[in-house]
């Protein structure tokens, strides 16, 4: 059966938590938004995985600049500096006295509409911003058998048709992609770039290791993701070659390794690809990536605490 690296464990603590919506920390059953919310009409509004390690948001800076550089790309006011929106996303973790294995959904749309109709204009009064808490990690068991992944038909696309830098609420054709993966019996898909390349993952980036070097998309058609930026960054520090390049399935069914990132499971192994497997599950540079990003993540949050 397949499964998702979203998956998670359920914690009954979930049942009570406080939700922030509009300046408001609101119970589970009373967070709601319009039907008339941009968001919720037409998919308008960008959004933000936070975790949340010893009580910090971790890596909070670098999640920031994607959402206000969103934001403005859209040309969607958030009517909140990054200062007050950090303090409001510390007030909520107070209010749900939550301080580890915790995962933050920072969501902002462009507010509720006089009418149901795409044009920005009909947007009235200021944008809804929502800050979901939750206890949730990813279940062990998914990151220690790894992910089996299936190339999809579903392309990441040109930036003149939606541009995979936006982190948005509209998400359709990663759905799509994610629908496809499902229904082939994997738990992730991989998506190729126009040009037949490898670009990206449905939720999450792809890498591949070969002969010692670690290989990522270009990135010209996927999410400026923090957590692959991070991997990059950590190989780089550890002097291990990694490279942002174009690369086709052929390697991909011929490498070493293969792996994931993101924010919520960090890095996972992948362990078939089209059903063709890898041999060691998770290989020697995965593990070592592993660790080497456990001690960025430690490293961001004792910044924090000093």
């Amino acid at each position: 059966m397949s499964q998702s690296i979203h998956d998670f464990h359920d914690d009954p603590r979930n049942a009570d938590i406080r939700i922030w919506v509009n300046g408001e920390l609101k119970s589970r059953v009373d967070a709601t938004v319009s039907v008339f919310d941009s968001g919720f009409v037409l998919g308008d509004g960008v959004w933000e995985g936070l975790r949340v390690v010893g009580g910090h948001p971790v890596f909070l800076e670098a999640h920031l600049d994607r959402l206000f550089e969103g934001a403005k790309a859209i040309a969607l006011r958030i009517g909140m500096t990054r200062a007050e929106l950090t303090q409001a996303i510390y007030d909520t973790l107070a209010a749900n006295g939550m301080d580890d294995g915790v995962h933050i959904r920072l969501m902002v749309t462009r507010g509720v509409k006089r009418t149901p109709y795409q044009d920005p204009r009909a947007a009235v009064g200021r944008a809804t911003v929502v800050i979901l808490p939750e206890w949730k990690l990813a279940k062990p068991e998914t990151v220690a058998q790894g992910l089996k992944l299936f190339t999809v038909h579903v392309r990441r696309g040109f930036a003149d048709v939606q541009d995979p830098k936006l982190n948005s609420h509209s998400k359709l054709n990663c759905i799509t992609a994610c629908i496809q993966a499902i229904e082939a019996g994997a738990d992730e898909a991989l998506m190729l770039d126009p040009h037949g390349f490898v670009a990206t993952c449905n939720s999450t980036h792809f890498f591949i290791v070969r002969k010692g070097e670690v290989w990522t998309s270009s990135g010209d058609y996927c999410l400026g993701g923090i957590t692959r930026s991070n991997v990059i960054q950590v190989c780089r520090e550890a002097g291990i070659p990694v490279f942002e390049k174009n690369f086709s399935l052929t390697q991909v069914y011929s490498a070493d390794e293969a792996f994931c990132t993101g924010t919520f499971a960090g890095v996972v192994p992948v362990r078939s690809v089209d059903g063709r497997g890898y041999d060691e599950i998770p290989g020697p540079m995965v593990t070592r990536l592993q660790g080497l990003y456990r001690e960025l993540v430690q490293r961001d949050i004792a910044g924090r605490r000093a």
